[in-house]
Protein backbone atom coordinates (compact mmCIF):
# COMPACT_ATOMS: atom_id res chain seq x y z
CA UNK A 1 0.00 0.00 0.00
CA UNK A 2 1.00 3.55 -0.27
CA UNK A 3 -0.92 6.63 1.46
CA UNK A 4 -1.31 10.25 0.44
CA UNK A 5 -2.41 13.23 2.74
CA UNK A 6 -5.21 15.32 1.21
CA UNK A 7 -6.55 18.33 2.34
CA UNK A 8 -5.93 16.86 6.17
CA UNK A 9 -7.76 13.24 4.93
CA UNK A 10 -5.51 10.37 5.02
CA UNK A 11 -5.83 8.76 1.46
CA UNK A 12 -4.76 4.98 1.51
CA UNK A 13 -4.87 3.55 -2.12
CA UNK A 14 -4.17 -0.38 -2.44
CA UNK A 15 -2.18 -1.50 -5.22
CA UNK A 16 -4.33 -3.68 -7.37
CA UNK A 17 -2.63 -6.51 -7.75
CA UNK A 18 -5.02 -7.89 -9.93
CA UNK A 19 -4.93 -5.37 -12.03
CA UNK A 20 -1.27 -5.11 -12.20
CA UNK A 21 -1.25 -8.89 -13.42
CA UNK A 22 -4.06 -8.43 -15.90
CA UNK A 23 -2.33 -5.41 -17.55
CA UNK A 24 0.73 -8.16 -17.68
CA UNK A 25 -1.36 -10.68 -19.34
CA UNK A 26 -2.83 -12.36 -16.64
CA UNK A 27 -6.55 -12.90 -16.11
CA UNK A 28 -9.09 -9.90 -16.43
CA UNK A 29 -11.74 -8.56 -13.88
CA UNK A 30 -14.32 -8.94 -16.25
CA UNK A 31 -14.65 -12.40 -16.25
CA UNK A 32 -14.84 -12.09 -12.80
CA UNK A 33 -18.31 -12.98 -9.88
CA UNK A 34 -20.50 -10.12 -9.42
CA UNK A 35 -19.69 -9.38 -5.54
CA UNK A 36 -19.96 -6.19 -2.77
CA UNK A 37 -17.44 -4.50 -3.84
CA UNK A 38 -15.97 -2.83 -6.58
CA UNK A 39 -12.57 -2.00 -8.19
CA UNK A 40 -11.58 0.82 -9.73
CA UNK A 41 -8.45 2.61 -10.96
CA UNK A 42 -7.22 6.46 -12.42
CA UNK A 43 -7.20 9.58 -11.86
CA UNK A 44 -5.09 11.42 -8.80
CA UNK A 45 -7.40 13.84 -9.00
CA UNK A 46 -10.23 12.81 -8.36
CA UNK A 47 -8.77 10.02 -5.68
CA UNK A 48 -9.57 12.54 -2.49
CA UNK A 49 -13.23 13.11 -3.28
CA UNK A 50 -13.22 8.86 -4.25
CA UNK A 51 -12.04 7.93 -0.78
CA UNK A 52 -14.79 10.55 0.96
CA UNK A 53 -16.99 8.85 -1.08
CA UNK A 54 -16.20 5.42 -0.13
CA UNK A 55 -16.08 5.52 3.51
CA UNK A 56 -19.63 7.07 3.41
CA UNK A 57 -21.11 4.47 0.70
CA UNK A 58 -19.44 1.27 2.85
CA UNK A 59 -21.20 2.82 5.95
CA UNK A 60 -24.69 3.21 3.98
CA UNK A 61 -24.73 0.14 2.02
CA UNK A 62 -22.32 -2.50 3.20
CA UNK A 63 -20.49 -2.04 -0.15
CA UNK A 64 -16.59 -1.49 -1.11
CA UNK A 65 -15.04 0.42 -2.94
CA UNK A 66 -11.02 -0.02 -3.60
CA UNK A 67 -9.36 2.56 -5.86
CA UNK A 68 -5.64 2.86 -7.45
CA UNK A 69 -4.39 6.24 -8.04
CA UNK A 70 -1.93 5.84 -10.75
CA UNK A 71 -3.07 8.20 -12.99
CA UNK A 72 -5.59 8.64 -16.16
CA UNK A 73 -3.83 7.00 -18.89
CA UNK A 74 -3.85 3.89 -16.14
CA UNK A 75 -7.35 3.82 -15.95
CA UNK A 76 -8.06 3.75 -19.16
CA UNK A 77 -5.39 1.17 -19.89
CA UNK A 78 -7.13 -0.92 -17.06
CA UNK A 79 -10.59 -0.34 -17.48
CA UNK A 80 -10.22 -1.24 -21.40
CA UNK A 81 -8.77 -4.14 -20.34
CA UNK A 82 -11.35 -4.82 -18.11
CA UNK A 83 -9.25 -5.37 -15.48
CA UNK A 84 -11.05 -3.11 -13.28
CA UNK A 85 -14.80 -2.33 -12.59
CA UNK A 86 -14.19 1.20 -13.06
CA UNK A 87 -11.66 3.39 -14.34
CA UNK A 88 -11.28 7.23 -13.76
CA UNK A 89 -9.83 9.91 -16.09
CA UNK A 90 -9.79 13.51 -16.50
CA UNK A 91 -9.27 13.11 -20.20
CA UNK A 92 -11.95 12.33 -22.40
CA UNK A 93 -11.85 9.38 -24.49
CA UNK A 94 -12.92 9.31 -28.04
CA UNK A 95 -15.60 7.83 -29.80
CA UNK A 96 -12.79 5.18 -31.41
CA UNK A 97 -11.23 4.59 -27.56
CA UNK A 98 -14.82 4.04 -26.62
CA UNK A 99 -15.59 1.86 -29.48
CA UNK A 100 -11.98 0.14 -29.17
CA UNK A 101 -12.88 -0.91 -25.34
CA UNK A 102 -15.66 -2.84 -26.29
CA UNK A 103 -18.27 -1.06 -25.63
CA UNK A 104 -17.32 1.90 -22.82
CA UNK A 105 -19.37 5.04 -21.63
CA UNK A 106 -17.70 7.76 -19.76
CA UNK A 107 -19.62 9.67 -17.53
CA UNK A 108 -18.97 13.42 -15.98
CA UNK A 109 -19.15 13.09 -12.35
CA UNK A 110 -16.92 15.44 -10.82
CA UNK A 111 -16.09 19.53 -11.54
CA UNK A 112 -12.60 20.98 -10.17
CA UNK A 113 -9.69 22.77 -11.71
CA UNK A 114 -6.18 22.15 -12.29
CA UNK A 115 -4.25 24.84 -11.14
CA UNK A 116 -0.77 26.55 -10.33
CA UNK A 117 0.92 25.95 -7.41
CA UNK A 118 4.81 27.47 -6.52
CA UNK A 119 7.34 28.07 -4.17
CA UNK A 120 9.05 31.28 -4.97
CA UNK A 121 11.40 32.52 -2.26
CA UNK A 122 9.80 35.53 -0.36
CA UNK A 123 6.25 34.82 -1.88
CA UNK A 124 3.98 33.62 -0.24
CA UNK A 125 1.02 34.21 -2.15
CA UNK A 126 -0.76 37.00 -5.04
CA UNK A 127 0.86 36.16 -7.74
CA UNK A 128 -0.56 36.39 -11.44
CA UNK A 129 0.21 35.19 -14.43
CA UNK A 130 -1.43 35.50 -17.86
CA UNK A 131 -1.39 32.70 -20.71
CA UNK A 132 1.77 34.63 -22.18
CA UNK A 133 3.54 34.09 -19.09
CA UNK A 134 2.47 30.66 -18.10
CA UNK A 135 3.40 29.20 -21.53
CA UNK A 136 6.86 31.00 -21.75
CA UNK A 137 7.99 29.62 -18.25
CA UNK A 138 6.94 25.81 -19.56
CA UNK A 139 8.64 26.81 -22.93
CA UNK A 140 11.66 27.90 -21.56
CA UNK A 141 11.73 31.45 -22.70
CA UNK A 142 11.47 32.78 -19.23
CA UNK A 143 14.05 31.26 -16.65
CA UNK A 144 13.99 34.42 -13.75
CA UNK A 145 11.34 34.89 -11.41
CA UNK A 146 12.50 38.46 -11.98
CA UNK A 147 11.71 38.59 -16.12
CA UNK A 148 10.24 41.95 -16.78
CA UNK A 149 6.81 40.53 -18.22
CA UNK A 150 6.39 38.66 -14.66
CA UNK A 151 7.41 41.41 -13.00
CA UNK A 152 5.40 44.17 -14.46
CA UNK A 153 2.17 41.37 -13.45
CA UNK A 154 2.71 41.50 -9.95
CA UNK A 155 4.48 44.96 -9.07
CA UNK A 156 3.91 44.35 -5.51
CA UNK A 157 5.69 41.44 -4.85
CA UNK A 158 9.00 41.34 -4.62
CA UNK A 159 10.75 38.81 -7.39
CA UNK A 160 14.16 37.78 -6.38
CA UNK A 161 16.58 36.80 -9.67
CA UNK A 162 16.22 33.25 -8.85
CA UNK A 163 15.48 30.53 -11.27
CA UNK A 164 12.25 29.43 -12.71
CA UNK A 165 11.88 25.41 -12.17
CA UNK A 166 8.85 24.00 -13.89
CA UNK A 167 7.60 20.87 -12.65
CA UNK A 168 5.68 18.83 -14.65
CA UNK A 169 3.83 15.05 -14.52
CA UNK A 170 5.93 12.43 -15.63
CA UNK A 171 3.29 9.89 -16.11
CA UNK A 172 0.06 9.86 -18.28
CA UNK A 173 -2.20 12.76 -16.42
CA UNK A 174 -5.76 14.46 -16.67
CA UNK A 175 -4.26 17.03 -15.23
CA UNK A 176 -2.07 17.20 -17.78
CA UNK A 177 -4.66 16.95 -20.71
CA UNK A 178 -6.13 20.11 -18.78
CA UNK A 179 -3.18 22.13 -18.23
CA UNK A 180 -1.86 21.63 -22.02
CA UNK A 181 -5.35 21.95 -23.65
CA UNK A 182 -5.57 25.59 -22.28
CA UNK A 183 -1.78 26.27 -23.31
CA UNK A 184 -2.92 24.96 -26.77
CA UNK A 185 -5.78 26.74 -26.85
CA UNK A 186 -4.64 29.82 -26.06
CA UNK A 187 -0.98 29.99 -27.08
CA UNK A 188 -0.26 30.08 -30.36
CA UNK A 189 3.87 28.32 -30.22
CA UNK A 190 2.73 25.87 -27.70
CA UNK A 191 -0.35 24.64 -30.04
CA UNK A 192 2.26 23.91 -33.24
CA UNK A 193 5.10 22.72 -31.47
CA UNK A 194 3.84 21.14 -28.13
CA UNK A 195 0.20 20.09 -28.37
CA UNK A 196 -2.00 18.54 -25.95
CA UNK A 197 -2.60 15.31 -24.03
CA UNK A 198 -2.15 12.97 -21.07
CA UNK A 199 1.72 13.04 -21.76
CA UNK A 200 3.41 15.60 -24.13
CA UNK A 201 6.99 16.28 -24.11
CA UNK A 202 7.45 19.49 -22.08
CA UNK A 203 10.88 21.76 -23.51
CA UNK A 204 12.13 22.26 -20.40
CA UNK A 205 11.54 21.47 -16.28
CA UNK A 206 11.49 18.33 -13.74
CA UNK A 207 9.16 15.74 -13.98
CA UNK A 208 7.32 13.89 -10.94
CA UNK A 209 4.40 10.99 -10.81
CA UNK A 210 1.38 12.09 -9.69
CA UNK A 211 -0.70 14.99 -8.06
CA UNK A 212 1.32 14.02 -5.15
CA UNK A 213 4.66 13.67 -6.62
CA UNK A 214 4.24 17.15 -7.99
CA UNK A 215 3.27 18.96 -4.82
CA UNK A 216 5.95 17.42 -3.07
CA UNK A 217 8.61 18.48 -6.00
CA UNK A 218 7.12 21.79 -5.64
CA UNK A 219 7.34 21.91 -1.98
CA UNK A 220 10.99 20.99 -1.74
CA UNK A 221 12.38 23.33 -4.75
CA UNK A 222 12.83 26.58 -4.22
CA UNK A 223 12.09 28.77 -7.62
CA UNK A 224 9.11 26.22 -8.24
CA UNK A 225 6.03 26.25 -10.47
CA UNK A 226 3.51 23.10 -11.32
CA UNK A 227 0.11 22.04 -11.67
CA UNK A 228 -1.97 20.27 -9.65
CA UNK A 229 -5.34 19.40 -9.03
CA UNK A 230 -6.80 22.17 -6.55
CA UNK A 231 -7.63 19.54 -3.86
CA UNK A 232 -3.54 18.26 -3.58
CA UNK A 233 -3.23 22.46 -3.47
CA UNK A 234 -4.77 22.99 -0.37
CA UNK A 235 -3.86 19.55 1.11
CA UNK A 236 -0.24 20.64 1.19
CA UNK A 237 -0.65 24.26 2.23
CA UNK A 238 0.73 25.44 -1.33
CA UNK A 239 -0.04 28.93 -2.64
CA UNK A 240 -2.01 29.50 -6.17
CA UNK A 241 -2.04 31.84 -8.94
CA UNK A 242 -5.03 33.89 -10.09
CA UNK A 243 -5.55 33.63 -14.00
CA UNK A 244 -6.13 36.06 -16.71
CA UNK A 245 -8.94 34.88 -18.17
CA UNK A 246 -10.89 36.21 -21.55
CA UNK A 247 -12.99 38.81 -19.81
CA UNK A 248 -9.64 40.34 -18.86
CA UNK A 249 -9.92 39.57 -15.64
CA UNK A 250 -7.88 37.55 -12.78
CA UNK A 251 -9.53 34.63 -11.74
CA UNK A 252 -9.12 32.58 -8.84
CA UNK A 253 -9.53 28.94 -8.53
CA UNK A 254 -12.10 28.95 -6.21
CA UNK A 255 -15.84 26.99 -6.30
CA UNK A 256 -16.98 30.10 -7.87
CA UNK A 257 -14.54 30.73 -10.41
CA UNK A 258 -15.06 26.53 -11.34
CA UNK A 259 -18.63 26.94 -11.06
CA UNK A 260 -18.75 29.70 -13.50
CA UNK A 261 -16.49 28.02 -16.23
CA UNK A 262 -18.92 24.89 -15.86
CA UNK A 263 -22.06 27.38 -16.29
CA UNK A 264 -20.57 28.45 -20.01
CA UNK A 265 -21.99 24.28 -21.14
CA UNK A 266 -25.02 24.72 -23.02
CA UNK A 267 -25.21 21.38 -24.82
CA UNK A 268 -23.29 18.29 -23.74
CA UNK A 269 -22.08 16.64 -26.55
CA UNK A 270 -22.89 13.07 -27.24
CA UNK A 271 -20.34 10.79 -25.99
CA UNK A 272 -19.80 13.97 -22.82
CA UNK A 273 -16.20 14.68 -23.93
CA UNK A 274 -16.64 18.46 -22.16
CA UNK A 275 -14.15 20.93 -22.35
CA UNK A 276 -14.01 23.84 -20.20
CA UNK A 277 -10.87 25.12 -20.44
CA UNK A 278 -10.69 29.07 -21.24
CA UNK A 279 -13.81 29.82 -21.32
CA UNK A 280 -15.80 32.87 -23.02
CA UNK A 281 -15.49 36.58 -21.85
CA UNK A 282 -18.88 36.06 -20.98
CA UNK A 283 -18.49 34.50 -18.17
CA UNK A 284 -16.28 37.00 -16.20
CA UNK A 285 -15.10 34.99 -12.59
CA UNK A 286 -15.02 31.90 -14.70
CA UNK A 287 -11.18 29.99 -13.73
CA UNK A 288 -9.63 29.52 -16.47
CA UNK A 289 -8.33 25.90 -16.38
CA UNK A 290 -11.13 24.18 -15.13
CA UNK A 291 -12.10 20.43 -15.63
CA UNK A 292 -15.14 17.74 -15.35
CA UNK A 293 -13.17 14.50 -14.20
CA UNK A 294 -15.28 10.97 -15.74
CA UNK A 295 -16.09 7.60 -14.57
CA UNK A 296 -15.44 5.39 -17.79
CA UNK A 297 -17.36 1.79 -17.25
CA UNK A 298 -18.46 -0.86 -19.75
CA UNK A 299 -22.21 -1.03 -20.68
CA UNK A 300 -22.13 -4.79 -19.51
CA UNK A 301 -20.97 -5.68 -16.85
CA UNK A 302 -21.33 -8.93 -14.17
CA UNK A 303 -21.34 -5.73 -11.27
CA UNK A 304 -23.84 -3.51 -13.58
CA UNK A 305 -26.24 -2.93 -10.57
CA UNK A 306 -23.52 -1.97 -8.04
CA UNK A 307 -21.93 0.26 -10.90
CA UNK A 308 -25.06 2.34 -11.35
CA UNK A 309 -25.87 2.74 -7.57
CA UNK A 310 -22.24 4.10 -7.03
CA UNK A 311 -21.81 5.73 -9.80
CA UNK A 312 -25.52 7.67 -9.38
CA UNK A 313 -24.96 8.07 -5.12
CA UNK A 314 -21.54 10.00 -6.54
CA UNK A 315 -23.82 12.07 -9.12
CA UNK A 316 -26.14 13.10 -6.08
CA UNK A 317 -25.45 12.57 -2.22
CA UNK A 318 -21.81 12.32 -2.41
CA UNK A 319 -21.27 15.63 -4.26
CA UNK A 320 -21.89 16.90 -0.65
CA UNK A 321 -18.05 15.79 0.23
CA UNK A 322 -16.97 18.09 -2.72
CA UNK A 323 -16.73 21.84 -1.63
CA UNK A 324 -13.95 21.46 1.32
CA UNK A 325 -12.08 18.99 -1.25
CA UNK A 326 -12.25 21.96 -3.96
CA UNK A 327 -14.91 20.60 -5.99
CA UNK A 328 -17.86 22.10 -7.20
CA UNK A 329 -21.08 21.01 -8.32
CA UNK A 330 -22.27 19.38 -11.50
CA UNK A 331 -24.47 21.86 -12.92
CA UNK A 332 -28.07 20.61 -14.02
CA UNK A 333 -27.63 20.20 -17.87
CA UNK A 334 -24.02 17.95 -17.36
CA UNK A 335 -26.30 16.07 -14.24
CA UNK A 336 -29.12 15.05 -16.73
CA UNK A 337 -26.51 13.75 -19.71
CA UNK A 338 -24.56 12.05 -16.66
CA UNK A 339 -27.72 10.34 -15.28
CA UNK A 340 -28.85 9.77 -19.05
CA UNK A 341 -25.30 7.73 -19.59
CA UNK A 342 -25.79 5.77 -16.48
CA UNK A 343 -28.81 4.20 -17.58
CA UNK A 344 -27.20 2.31 -20.34
CA UNK A 345 -24.99 0.14 -18.46
CA UNK A 346 -26.43 -3.20 -17.77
Amino acid sequence: MFATRVSGLRVTLPLLASAVAALAGGAGRSNAVAVDNLQGAGSTLVAPLLSAWAGDYAARTGTTVTYGAFGSSYGIGAITQGTVDFGASDAPLSAYQLEGGGGLVQIPWALTATVLSYQVPGVTGGLRPTPETIAGIFLGTLQYWDDPSIATLNPRLHLAHDRIVPVYRSDGSGDTYAFTSYLAKTNAQWGKNIGAGTSVSFPTGQGAVGNGGVAAAIKGTPGAIGYVSLAYALGNHLPTTAIRNEAGRFATPGLRGIAAAAGTVTQVPAGNAISIVDPPASAPTAYPISTFTYVIVPTHSPNATLLRRFIFYGLTSGQAFGAKLGFAPIPRIVLIAAEKTLAQVK
